[in-house]
């Protein structure tokens, strides 16, 4: 059951004013303001999102350090090898670097460590193994913020390297040629949130003004960045918010081959690629093929400009896919029959499970899977060979990098961020690190915290929902983190004909007010079909509202969060 929570109320002068400015309905004023925007200027920044709102990229510390190096490797011809992560967002950092990099007159390299033989992040044998290819620069994309003894070893090699990160730096920043990351504790950037496809964006902008305005095409690599960018779940706000909408303006118009493919394969064919499409279609298939087996051939998909090659790969990606999903239920199930044993909701109030023989690649999206289910926050630890490697995933309240770091005298090594992070552990300390961990979330957490709750931003009637509204909401979009779908309540509905299950277990029916009828679709919620009784008249509903495309009409639709 969830708490329904209706947003706190705000400034009254301020949404009047941007309603009467705009000419808007008070509820979507009121939406606009919860989301700091409070003046019409603001609200104009917000609907219409604009290359000319990004940022001055030299205003990220080290950037001048960046491009100089870079210029100077491309001149004199040096090998430039770029290293990245195994995920969409270090996948797709790498590519839009190699193709930049390509089109002013370069032949980068680039290497993705192996995600069950490296591990994450910069290493010393894939440091050895671009000295190998007779690289003299490296460039880190999506990690090397805590690689200091990496860096040094470096450059006992002769390898200059640049950091490009978005990660929580350590104590220490690595003695790199330039770090690049808006996290940096002396960043002046006005924007600390982006994606590393984001900070690689920032680093093409850079070298592109530098060359000259000839160089601009570098914006056509903005599908990339909105994948990386949409898959890592940033916040959808002030760049981010650009590089997603451009982004999805060029997929929908002009979609990249290896993208194309990737809808084709797993038989997609609709319209209008939003950003749910980019993080529940094509991210489970890019990071599937990492978690599962080399992570270069999703590189090689999107950096691709041959159509058979890219449906190939994208075949490929889409059996690694299935294989992942196997492979997650099965891990869930044992994870689930692990924490009957282990976990008493009375007192425990984080969960740390572990396991020998866990497939490491899956560990987190089951760990986000079993956090949803018990509402605390989850760390899951593969064991292998005496040591573990765990991913840990949390729930708004909690700040999970934090509450690791609290226990890092038990670990070898950490990383990550607020909602998402991940360690490495000797299995002789994983049970003091259970300890340490369940005390800090018991020290940091309230029983409100627990408690899982919907909040909604305020209640409609039906006939509020005309073409006008439902335009308007259009220019929210697009949708993630910090800009969520607005959430709405309406009460006394009447529930019209007779409510089915359809698919694999979605609840789907027909309410009505006041002669206004709307279809309604719960996914996953066929279990509350008893809530819908036909001939229901007194239904309260929380719901978001959607516009369906089906056999070439567009319908407006309710998705349903919750019932009562």
């Amino acid at each position: 059951m969830f708490k329904w929570v209706l947003r706190d109320r705000p400034n009254t002068d301020q949404t009047v004013l941007l309603q009467d400015a705009l000419n808007i309905p008070g509820i979507i004023s009121e939406i606009l303001v919860s989301r700091d925007i409070t003046t019409p200027e603001q609200a104009k920044k917000f609907f219409r999102p604009d290359w000319s709102h990004l940022h001055d990229p030299f205003l990220m510390k080290d950037m001048d350090l960046a491009v100089e190096r870079i210029l100077s490797a491309i001149k004199k011809q040096e090998k430039i090898l770029i290293y990245g992560d195994y995920d969409v967002d270090g996948i797709t950092s790498v590519s839009t670097l190699y193709l930049f990099l390509k089109q002013i007159g370069t032949e980068p390299l680039f290497y993705i460590p192996d995600r069950l033989q490296e591990g994450y992040g910069l290493s010393k044998n894939g440091i050895k193994k671009a000295h190998e290819a007779g690289a003299t620069l490296l460039i880190t994309v999506d990690c090397g913020i805590t690689a200091v003894e990496e860096v040094a070893f470096a450059k006992t090699l002769g390898i200059d390297v640049i950091v490009s990160d978005h990660h929580e730096p350590a104590e220490t920043t690595p003695d790199a040629s330039a770090v690049l990351d808006p996290k940096r504790k002396d960043s002046t950037y006005p924007f600390n949130e982006l994606a590393g496809v984001g900070v690689v964006f920032k680093l093409i902008q850079a070298i592109s003004e530098t060359l000259g305005s000839e160089h601009e095409s570098y914006r056509q690599f903005i599908d990339l960045v909105a994948l990386g960018s949409a898959a890592d779940i940033v916040p959808l706000v002030d760049e981010n918010r650009v590089f997603v909408n451009k982004g999805l303006e060029k997929i929908n118009n002009d979609c990249r081959l290896g993208i194309k493919a990737m809808f084709e394969a797993a038989g997609w064919k609709g319209q209008n690629v939003s950003t749910g499409k980019l993080v529940f279609i094509i991210a489970p298939r890019i990071n599937a093929v990492g978690r599962l087996g080399n992570a270069e051939r999703a590189v090689r998909l999107l950096i691709s400009e041959s159509e058979q090659r890219t449906l190939n790969i994208a075949r490929i990606l889409e059996s690694e896919n299935r294989n992942r999903k196997i492979i997650d239920e099965e891990t869930y199930k044992d994870a689930l029959d692990l924490l009957s044993l282990e976990f008493d909701i009375n007192t425990d109030k984080a969960i740390v499970l572990a396991k020998e023989g866990w497939h490491s690649g899956v560990i987190g999206i089951v760990a986000s899977r079993v956090a949803e289910h018990s509402h605390r926050p989850t760390v899951m630890i593969s064991v292998e060979n005496g040591i573990g490697k765990g991913s840990a995933r949390s729930i708004a309240s909690f700040d999970v990098y934090s509450a690791i770091k609290k226990c890092s005298d038990k670990l070898i090594g950490f990383g990550g961020h607020r909602y998402a992070a991940g360690l490495t552990i000797e299995l002789d300390k994983i049970e003091e690190f259970k300890e340490a961990f369940k005390n800090v979330a018991k020290e940091l957490l309230t029983e409100e915290d627990l408690v899982k709750k919907i909040v909604y931003d305020g209640e409609l009637e039906l006939s509020d929902i005309d073409d006008r509204f439902v335009k308007i909401l259009r220019y929210f979009a697009p949708y993630g983190p910090k800009n969520m779908r607005p959430v709405f309540r309406t009460s006394r509905l009447n529930v019209v004909g007779s409510p089915r299950i359809v698919g694999r277990n979605h609840l789907k029916f027909r309410v009505a007010q006041n002669n206004k009828i709307f279809d309604a679709i719960g996914f996953d919620m066929g279990e509350l079909i008893y809530r819908v009784s036909p001939g229901e008249n007194n239904l309260d509903m929380l719901y978001v509202i959607e516009e369906n495309f089906w056999n070439g009409r567009t319908k407006v639709q309710l998705r349903v969060k919750d019932l009562q």
